[in-house]
């Protein structure tokens, strides 16, 4: 342990301030996280020899300064008297001969009496137990939270959790007030070295978060047999409290109101780092009159009130096959009433869940707080068929994890991509040659789409302009047409056909001049190259249907 000697009143008014060894350690600036993994009575015990040290050093040098300035004084005398008598010089070698025989003799005490100190300090810490006090800054964090037993519980807790990880982060949160609680330690720390030394002071302490990350995350490591990451999508939460001293940082909230502001996601208006930005304002004087300084001793240290495991979510993606004009992409559910009895999305995400063809749709699914996180191409390729062999309403096919970022280019996709629909159309009059021919021509269409009345339940109201890129039409009877119909992704194909009452302009009852209805819709393919191929059994093999894709209901 290497501090400077300037520190040790500083450490040693601290230690009667009943702040524990380790807050001492890092109110004193000391950035070695070895020493803070130490037992705690070895680190008391060096605490306590260092202040006891640097004590006896300043009483020493108090009489060596008091003696050097009584012998200049006698030197001075000899020199302006121009005095050459023997018995003078001979004073003043006696002088350095016991100073001399002095300091050898306050070497061998210091000698006597640390050992002494350090017998004594090691049969009280045999005595009690090393938290017989709770400490005045941490309340108890750098203590009973820092020992093997506690950090066993929480690695226990966290293998109990049911999680698969291969790494870990810690997230620990402390009570806000203990920023008021070092604050006035440090005032303590610095009167006590500006005591010592006025020009020596210089404040470069260690964070609480810090030194309980040194202490705590090796040991966790071993007992989960894990590394204890910075970065790692599991994630561990201690969450510490303390209700018997929650109102001790009230006070900066009349002095600096500015920093204590109300917000929606924050459960309290004192923050840590609201508290640390009133702290940082507030002057000594103020602080000493409206806090105590030192601390307030307490007899019961923090709680650790939640702990709790996360995963960060799972990208799922794949490309899908509907084969049931009947089954729609999402849950049908209007005025809490369930009109379909399944959907796409619940036939593919409900396997995936519980696990953790043509070119198809692209998809994507979020497994959140996911427990089990082997994904390797076996088990995917398992839960594809688990998938496919469910229903025939549906085929999946090149299932694959992806990143949270590659989900960018489904969502670039939405905007830029194309769709290539079939549709059966029967139109009220009859239809000739030349409205084959017009529709045929018709290219990059314009249109205005104001909500559909059939999606409007779950479907926000606006106009969205779309574009219907190209039209091929075949004539199958007087009053049927055959469409091909490339559009924009997120045109409503069905309100083009029919008008939707007029809420879609123009549409192809408005450009025929007869009333329209779609009685068969296709999706035939989604332009969009996502996700990759990947080589296993098609869709289409495992649900040997029609190969078609249609827009649903």
């Amino acid at each position: 342990m290497v501090l400077p000697g300037v520190l040790g009143p500083g450490a040693a008014a601290l230690l009667a301030s009943s702040v524990c060894c380790r807050c001492t350690m890092r109110l004193c600036g000391l950035a070695n996280a070895e020493s803070y993994r130490r037992p705690v009575p070895e680190l008391l015990r060096d605490l306590k020899v260092f202040g006891s040290k640097a004590e006896r050093k300043r009483s020493s040098d108090n009489v060596v300064g008091q003696s050097s300035k009584k012998a200049k004084t006698e030197s001075d005398t000899v020199m302006l008297g121009h005095t050459t008598d023997r018995s003078s010089i001979d004073n003043g070698s006696e002088l350095v001969f016991e100073r001399d025989v002095k300091s050898e003799e306050d070497e061998t005490r210091e000698q006597v009496e640390s050992v002494a100190a350090e017998r004594a300090c090691q049969d009280t810490l045999h005595e009690a137990s090393p938290f017989s006090a709770v400490c005045t800054v941490c309340l108890g964090i750098m203590q009973q939270f820092c020992e093997a037993s506690f950090i066993e519980e929480l690695g226990n807790k966290v293998k109990k959790s049911g999680f698969e990880f291969g790494s870990v982060v810690v997230s620990v949160s402390f009570p806000a007030q203990l920023a008021v609680r070092e604050h006035a330690a440090c005032l303590i720390l610095e009167e006590a070295c500006r005591a010592e030394d006025p020009h020596s002071w210089k404040s470069d302490l260690v964070s609480l978060k810090e030194a309980y990350k040194w202490v705590v995350y090796e040991g966790l490591s071993e007992c989960l047999g894990v590394p204890v990451e910075g970065k790692s999508p599991f994630e561990v939460n201690v969450n510490f409290t303390h209700e018997e001293t929650k109102e001790e940082c009230h006070f900066l909230a009349s002095l600096f109101p500015g920093c204590f502001k109300p917000a929606k996601n924050k459960q309290s208006l004192f923050t840590r780092m609201a508290v640390s930005k009133a702290l940082a304002r507030i002057g000594e004087d103020q602080f000493r009159s409206n806090s105590s300084c030192p601390p307030k001793p307490m007899s019961m240290p923090c709680r650790a009130q939640k702990i709790s495991c996360s995963h960060g979510p799972i990208y799922v993606a794949g490309r899908y096959n509907k084969f049931s004009r009947s089954l729609p992409q999402t849950p049908w559910i209007i005025d809490g009433e369930r009109r379909m009895d399944s959907s796409v999305e619940e036939l593919i995400s409900e396997p995936l869940m519980q696990g953790f063809a043509a070119e198809g749709r692209p998809f994507a699914v979020e497994l959140l707080n996911p427990r089990r996180t082997a994904t390797g191409s076996e088990m995917v390729h398992k839960l594809q068929l688990q998938i496919n062999g469910a229903s025939n309403k549906i085929g999946v096919r090149d299932l694959q994890v992806v990143t949270r970022d590659s989900l960018l280019f489904m969502k670039q996709g939405e905007e830029e991509k194309t769709k290539l629909y079939s549709a059966l159309v029967w139109s009220e009059r009859e239809l000739q040659l030349k409205d084959v021919e017009l529709l045929n021509s018709t290219k990059e269409l314009q249109l205005d789409q104001k909500t559909p009345l059939r999606v409007l339940h779950r479907r926000p109201l606006a106009v969205r302009p779309r574009v219907v890129h190209t039209i091929h039409a075949d004539l199958v009877d007087a009053h049927q047409l055959r469409l091909q119909l490339r559009t924009q992704a997120g045109t409503y194909i069905k309100e083009f056909v029919h008008g939707d009452f007029g809420r879609t302009q123009p549409n192809l009852g408005s450009l025929l001049n007869t009333c329209a209805d779609i009685l068969e819709l296709d999706v035939e393919s989604v332009d969009v190259n996502w996700p990759p191929p990947v080589n296993d059994t098609p869709a289409t093999e495992a649900n040997p249907q029609q190969n078609c894709l249609d827009e649903g209901v």
